[in-house]
Formats: structure tokens, sequence, C-alpha cells
């Protein structure tokens, strides 16, 4: 029979199972936040509380739950561009809006039609194609 070693708080007595769990719960318990926003000064439990809570600091008010598309919405507001076409030194905000862009020099199109064969620089371009086949209508809800 294998014994199950709990560990309890002394001051409200809740219990953990795990040892590694009631240093956070002690933190919670005294208030003592040692993660804290750069940006509001909020303290935080953990660096992943942290880390979400910095998402709302944009300037359109959307929410992050990753830094990397906090960084890719705020270069969409500040205009910053940093991705350089070799081509033509066309520059875009996002990587993939350079991928799509570059098509436009080399003529690839990979996305086919299944109904007519015709082919599309970008799927979304060929989704909303395929609509006219199939007589749907996009809703804007």
């Amino acid at each position: 029979m294998q014994v199950i070693q709990f560990f309890s708080c002394p001051e409200c007595g809740k219990c953990f199972i795990q040892q590694s769990l009631f240093p956070k719960h002690q933190r919670t318990r005294t208030g003592k936040n040692p993660f804290n926003c750069d940006e509001c000064g909020k303290r935080f439990i953990n660096k992943s509380h942290l880390d979400k809570h910095e998402g709302i600091h944009t300037e359109c008010g959307k929410c992050f739950a990753y830094k990397l598309r906090l960084v890719k919405q705020q270069r969409t507001h500040t205009g910053e561009k940093i991705f350089l076409c070799s081509e033509c030194g066309n520059d875009c905000i996002h990587k993939s809006a350079l991928v799509v862009h570059q098509r436009y020099h080399t003529g690839e199109k990979p996305f086919p039609c299944s109904e007519c064969g015709k082919c599309f620089t970008q799927k979304s371009v060929l989704v909303k194609h395929q609509l006219r086949h199939t007589g749907e209508t996009i809703s804007l809800l």
C-alpha cells in the first residue's frame, strides 16, 4: 500500500500533494506577487499570468495571449514594415503578406479550384471563388 504525503499550509490548513505548489499558495495568501507588468505596474503570482496580461496593452484594445501576436498587431498601428521584397522593394508588415506579394513576381498560383481549374495566389480568394460554384453567399456577421 502506497502512502501519500500531504503538505499543509500552517496558516489556513489547505493541503497539497506536491510541496512545489506550496510557495505559489503562500504568495497568493501574502499578496507577494513577484512578476510585474512594465507597462502598468500590476503584479502577478506567476510568469504565465503576466504574459497573458501584457497582451492587453495595445492601442486598439485587442488582447493577445502570445507576445508575438501582440508585436505583429503593434506593427499594424506603427506602420513598421520589416519584410522587404527583393524584387521591387515593396515592404510588408507581416512575413505572410510578403510571401503572397512575391507570388505576383513569380506568377505562382498554388491554390487551384477543384471545379474549374482556375488558380489563385491566396487560399482565401480560392474559397470565395468556390462559393460561386456552390451558390452559397458570404455571411458578414
